[in-house]
């Protein structure tokens, strides 16, 4: 059974900080991306960031403009987490955060990789609130 499970949500005030973990099971995570999507009351969802396969891509990593020198993505192989690093939080940053994972393949795009649509597999969501 494929399973994504997000943990670290909560609230934060203005300039601080959050993790949060993506812990994956019931596929081989080495020939998947994940990426971090998240979705805000009466919008649309959207992508954060990426983080290729070992196996295509080499863990290449890929951001959406509006967390680009904020937010860090890393995975950890031997733990089948992926993670999202927050710094800088800014109240706009405030929505339902969802990791998910998409079967990787060495021709994606970073539009590809940051495209919600594309995903196959999504966890259950963890709520982010940055207060002003």
């Amino acid at each position: 059974e494929v399973q994504l499970v997000e943990s670290g949500g909560g609230l934060v005030q203005a300039g601080g900080s959050m993790r949060l973990s993506c812990a994956v099971s019931g596929f081989t995570f080495d020939d998947y991306a994940v990426g971090w999507f998240r979705q805000a009351p009466g919008k649309e969802r959207e992508g954060v960031s990426c983080i290729s396969s070992s196996e295509h891509d080499d863990s290449t990593t890929y951001y959406a403009d509006s967390v680009e020198r904020r937010f860090t993505i890393s995975r950890d192989n031997a733990k089948n987490t992926v993670y999202l690093q927050m710094n800088d939080l800014k109240p706009e940053d405030t929505a339902v955060y969802y990791c998910a994972a998409l079967e990787d393949r060495t021709f994606f795009t970073a539009t590809y990789y940051l495209t919600w649509t594309w995903y196959d597999y999504w966890g259950q969501g963890t709520q982010v609130v940055v207060s002003s």
